[in-house]
């Protein structure tokens, strides 16, 4: 048994953002290093930085994570709460100052946000009003800047691709179009890996905008061929050209307008609404193709199934892995900083390095490439 090293440390652990396979495990490796390693006193705060604002947490002891490497979900419950705005009595209000008030009330040493990049930027606000932060990456999305990898992500692919597996036989017998819409706002992560792996004959991500007739012609070119169905599998933030060009044309008014207030914010309210007309729109994609292809198409939204339920091996691996690195940097007293996965290995990533930034699928990543060359559609290319 390894040696324990007595370092009379307090810390705190939070969940913040949507639920994703691994939390559990993640706390568990943290908490277990840092009660049998470093004998540190380890506290969960319920409901992300809600509870650490209100006071409500659980001592995280040897008995509370037994039993959690499997389950999913956290126990600590979560939330999308910001720190400095925060629902309280109907009002939204900065509860920053009560975080820090609590963070000492307890004598924390050092509190651990595990969350996707939302969390991060919440975190890095935590971190400059003074307090000892240290994050973990998860999100289904994979798109945390600075990490090889999040946990969470290969939980859902498997769940993705699965889905798509059982698509295949009900496309097939009755000569379909099936559209199975995966999570994804902003990047193609998710909706890339599963296409590839599933076999998807059309795959449709936000970071390559589409062009319907494409997409029609390519499923044409199977009916010409014999195949008398198409699997299309398509991020919720997928959007056409079109969509794309008026979007940053909005943007690029917003930049214009930077200094007028009133305008600026005009516009921003018009992107924003004007997003949630567009992201998220697959059922208009299923009817417009039918309509081109003469075809009929079916669609399937996953939801929040490709969030729950158990975590993978791989993802139950990775967040041991970044959890009990977690608790080795706090007793180094390494802070500011997320445990990003390299390699098999970790790596404290400063935060201020990757607040504010999104991990993107290049448009030369290799498993474009690869999409491309065994046939597959991207909506940009016959």
């Amino acid at each position: 048994m390894k040696k324990k090293i007595k370092s009379n440390k307090h810390i705190g652990i939070l969940t913040a953002g949507g639920d994703c396979p691994g939390l559990n495990a993640a706390i568990r490796g943290i908490g277990k290093t840092a009660l049998g390693i470093y004998e540190m006193q380890v506290l969960g705060f319920m409901d992300g930085f809600r509870g650490l604002m209100e006071n409500r947490m659980i001592r995280l002891d040897g008995e509370t994570l037994s039993g959690i490497l499997t389950l999913g979900g956290t126990i600590l419950g979560t939330s999308r709460d910001k720190p400095n705005k925060m629902q309280v009595g109907g009002k939204v209000m900065d509860m920053t100052g009560v975080i820090v008030e609590n963070y000492h009330k307890h004598h924390l040493d050092a509190l651990v946000c595990i969350g996707g990049g939302g969390t991060q930027k919440n975190a890095y606000h935590l971190m400059k009003q003074g307090l000892n932060i240290v994050t973990l990456p998860k999100t289904i999305d994979n798109d945390v800047f600075g990490t090889d990898v999040t946990f969470g992500f290969d939980t859902a692919l498997g769940i993705a691709v699965e889905a798509i597996d059982r698509l295949h036989s009900t496309a097939s017998s009755h000569h379909r179009i099936i559209i199975v819409e995966i999570m994804g706002h902003n990047t193609g992560w998710l909706t890339l890996c599963s296409g590839v792996s599933g076999g998807a004959d059309v795959i449709l991500i936000p970071e390559i905008p589409y062009n319907i007739e494409i997409i029609a012609e390519s499923i044409l070119h199977r009916e010409r061929a014999g195949k008398h169905f198409s699997i299309i599998a398509i991020a919720e933030g997928a959007i056409s050209i079109e969509s794309h060009k008026k979007i940053e044309i909005m943007k690029k008014r917003m930049d214009e307008t930077s200094e007028d207030i009133q305008n600026y914010q005009q516009i921003k309210s018009e992107l924003k609404e004007y997003k949630t007309k567009v992201f998220g729109n697959t059922m208009q994609l299923a009817s417009e193709l039918t309509k081109l292809t003469r075809v009929e198409s079916r669609v399937t939204i996953l939801g929040h199934l490709q969030r729950g339920g158990i975590p993978s091996a791989f993802d139950r691996m990775l967040a041991t892995r970044l959890g009990t690195a977690c608790a080795k940097y706090i007793h180094e007293e390494k802070y500011g900083i997320m445990v990003a996965a390299r390699g098999d290995g970790t790596e404290p990533v400063l935060l201020e390095d990757i607040v504010g930034k999104r991990k993107a699928v290049p448009y030369d990543h290799p498993w474009i490439e690869s999409a491309r060359n065994v046939g597959t559609c991207l909506g940009d290319k016959v």
